[in-house]
């Protein structure tokens, strides 16, 4: 089959592309999805107690708003219906290839084509659009021993369902986004939790309730009401990057807040010791939650901080030589971002591979497209996650400039469209020096820095400079090839 566009993912940044496409008028594309369901991050992350930190009414799509959120801050289960709801009113299931994995994509210079193979068969196309994200493989650490653990384990990204918690022992592996949600909702169950903590996280308290029936019926039924709402939400969590990046005493206020949160949440002095951060606000994700330090506090729980030494056939030895028993483990150590796009094998111009291009250009043009690859445009690619507000908010704007580019290469008769290298190396230049002075790279060493010490994650700027550098596509910037 040949298609003009094959976008790969179905979360959030696939479907909004997929729309975006038929809005212009390119009806002639599919989306791959490797699971037999499509929803993204809110089909696979079903931990008990899964929710959205950023509020509703902006954690979704502009055109397809939704007056009947049930509560400010979105659960897994509302966010993906409202997936699937995006799916049925955009007519997108006739697009939709489940189960179909992407195996391999190799760009044939001489067709201006891209050879693609499934799990289900081979495709050509004449662009792709890579929607698969960065936080899409789990990290699960390496453990001495863990192979001869006989209980069972499991990552918080992949949640065993199967597994009954009830009386058991466990041990929760990883403080962060996913645990800070999860954790207070299994500490009633279990016999014993042990909570091994590397870091302490920085939580401010969640302002979450529920939205009453009478707001909703306004919100519907008042259009400015509903967009007001949104840009409210917008304007309170943007505010946040003016401390991250250009007056992080401001911090001080924020801190001030959170050590006043964990106070009056945690009695014991050797708890709160325990769970009071060394390092400055911001450089790593900060956690909204009213019940995790609650949950640590019960006598069930024990807050772990010096580390694993090993996994033994029962339990874990601690860092100080202590042999805790556990019947389950569970890793809620967040995702490689360094190997996210993991097995696939993605090889460009002249048979480059998409990995080496990466690691050896730092990066990608906006986040949207790599040297070396005509034709292929990613969704929320390096350097476009944010640590203060709306994801959805960038995906929009990086889906408006890559269909705006897809749309160069199908209506200009164009055989290939590719960055130039020097545009690419002087913008993640730029970049990285921007970052340099932020509290992502100055205030601790977190998820976000790789393995040389850059940071190929966070967007270091408001989210409406994005906005305005993905505004149209610059095809000034790409080498623009005829076709024959």
């Amino acid at each position: 089959m040949e298609y003009d566009v094959v976008i790969v993912g179905s979360g959030f940044g696939g479907l909004c592309s997929a729309i975006k496409l038929k809005e212009a008028g390119i009806d002639n594309f599919v989306i791959l999805e490797k699971d037999e369901v499509f929803g993204g991050t809110w089909r696979v992350n079903t931990y008990p107690g899964a929710a959205c930190d950023i509020p509703s009414h902006l954690y979704s799509f502009s055109f397809a708003q939704n007056a009947r959120w049930s509560r400010l801050f979105p659960r897994q289960d509302e966010l993906l219906e409202y997936t699937l709801g995006v799916v049925r009113d955009y007519g997108l299931e006739p697009h939709l290839r489940l189960g179909t994995a992407l195996r391999s994509a190799q760009f044939d210079e001489a067709a201006g084509r891209w050879r693609i193979s499934t799990s289900k068969g081979e495709m050509t196309a004449r662009t792709v659009i890579f929607a698969i994200g960065l936080l899409g493989r789990p990290s699960t650490p390496q453990f001495a021993g863990a192979e001869r653990f006989r209980g069972q384990s499991f990552h918080s990204a992949q949640w065993d369902h199967s597994i009954d918690l009830r009386g058991k022992r466990v041990a929760v592996v990883g403080s962060g986004a996913s645990a800070v949600q999860f954790v207070p909702e299994i500490q009633p169950l279990v016999r014993q939790l042990d909570h091994y903590q590397r870091t302490a996280h920085w939580v401010l308290p969640r302002p979450d309730r529920a939205v009453t029936r009478i707001e909703q019926w306004l919100l519907q039924r008042v259009r400015p009401l509903q967009l007001l709402f949104r840009a409210k939400h917008y304007v309170q969590f943007e505010s946040r990057v003016v401390m991250f990046i250009f007056l992080p005493m401001l911090a001080k206020f924020m801190e001030w807040q959170a050590l006043r949160h964990l106070k009056r949440q945690v009695a014991d002095p050797q708890l709160r010791d325990k769970l009071t951060p060394n390092y400055t606000l911001g450089c790593k994700r900060v956690l909204l939650t009213n019940d995790y330090y609650p949950a640590l506090a019960q006598p069930n729980v024990a807050v772990l901080k010096d580390g694993i030494r090993e996994i033994c056939e029962h339990g874990i030895v601690t860092g100080s030589g202590e042999e805790r028993p556990v019947d389950v483990i569970i890793y809620a150590t967040g995702f490689d971002v360094e190997h996210a796009y993991g097995p696939i094998e993605l090889r460009g111009r002249g048979g480059c591979s998409f990995a080496q291009a990466l690691e050896e250009g730092a990066g990608a043009y906006k986040g949207a497209t790599v040297a070396g690859f005509p034709n292929f445009f990613m969704i929320t690619g390096p350097n476009t996650l944010l640590g203060h507000n709306s994801m959805i908010y960038m995906i929009e704007s990086g889906v408006r400039y890559a269909v705006d580019g897809v749309r160069r290469v199908l209506r200009g008769g164009l055989h290939s469209l590719e960055v130039r290298p020097q545009v690419q190396a002087a913008y993640n230049q730029e970049l990285q020096r921007k970052l340099k002075r932020t509290v992502w790279h100055t205030g601790c060493n977190s998820w976000y820095l790789d393995s040389r010490g850059r940071n190929l994650v966070i967007w270091p700027g408001f989210t409406f400079h994005y906005r305005h550098l993905t505004r149209r596509f610059d095809i000034g910037s790409y080498i623009a090839r005829r076709a024959a």
